[in-house]
């Protein structure tokens, strides 16, 4: 094991692996994270998770509404007990990055993807 890092934190080579498998994410460094919570502070929560749950349905407007804004709150209307759970569940499912839970408000975001361009 190499002592220089410490367990569960990728090296170079496995973090530049995964960034290139489809449908993987590049894990965020701390700047970026600490520049998307300045950028969200001013941000209205755009979905609500209230009595229904997370259905198929919250997943759906997660994932579009990650498509037309790549930085949004959803804010916890119940389950404000499982707040920290779910909104990694929705991460997971959304396939977007969690970058925080603040209070009763989670922050994801999307990197917006490359366009596509016709030749």
């Amino acid at each position: 094991m190499n002592s220089s890092s410490s367990p569960g934190t990728p090296t170079a080579p496995q973090a530049s692996a995964a960034a290139t498998e489809p449908g993987t994410l590049t894990p965020l460094s701390r700047r970026e994270i600490a520049d998307l919570k300045a950028r969200a502070q001013h941000l209205n929560p755009v979905l609500k998770l209230g009595k229904a749950g997370l259905t198929p349905a919250f997943v759906a407007s997660l994932i579009q509404a990650l498509r037309d804004h790549s930085l949004l709150k959803v804010k916890f209307i119940d389950f404000k007990d499982e707040r920290h759970a779910l909104a990694g569940r929705l991460a997971l499912e959304a396939k977007c990055h969690l970058v925080a839970v603040i209070g009763h408000v989670a922050i994801f975001h999307l990197p917006p993807t490359a366009p596509v361009t016709k030749d």
